[in-house]
């Protein structure tokens, strides 16, 4: 029997055969991953929040909750996000101390990265995969996870 991840995986993979496409995923996934979780950094926030912590923000709580879908999926692969997470808020938080805007910084990146997408789905000759369901968006990061893997023999 097939998992929930597995059977989202598997349903991720069907437009990301191409290897060409493939290549341009593992780049411009976490390039859109990084960006956006930078746009959301940089939203202001209730005085509250920053009271509680400089790192609790829009950015690191979209972070919490794709823990919690995550772990819904696979605890396994959940964990493997753990330091990617810890990662792209190093990222972020290296983009927001240099001389450019956090804002303009990250859209510029998430455009160029979609643009880098779009190309890969035209080689492919599929469309993206969240123009079914939007939570494909979320899989992405976790089908380059899986991937990786695979690769080193780890099961998910």
């Amino acid at each position: 029997m097939t998992s929930k991840v597995e059977r989202w995986l598997n349903a991720y993979g069907v437009s990301h055969q191409n290897p060409a496409n493939k290549r341009i995923h593992w780049v411009c996934v976490p390039a859109i991953v990084v960006s956006l979780i930078g746009i959301l950094w940089a939203l202001p926030v209730p005085a509250a929040m920053r009271e509680v912590s400089g790192l609790l923000n829009w950015g690191s709580i979209f972070l919490i909750a794709a823990m919690i879908y995550y772990v819904t999926l696979s605890p396994r692969l959940a964990l493997g996000m753990v330091p990617v997470t810890l990662a792209i808020i190093a990222v972020v938080t290296w983009m927001a101390s240099l001389p450019v805007s956090l804002v303009a910084l990250s859209v510029g990146i998430f455009v160029v990265a979609w643009i880098g997408q779009f190309i890969g789905h035209k080689i492919e000759g599929q469309k993206p995969s969240f123009f079914e369901d939007v939570q494909f968006l979320m899989i992405g990061p976790l089908w380059i996870l899986a991937a990786a893997y695979r690769q080193l023999g780890v099961r998910y």
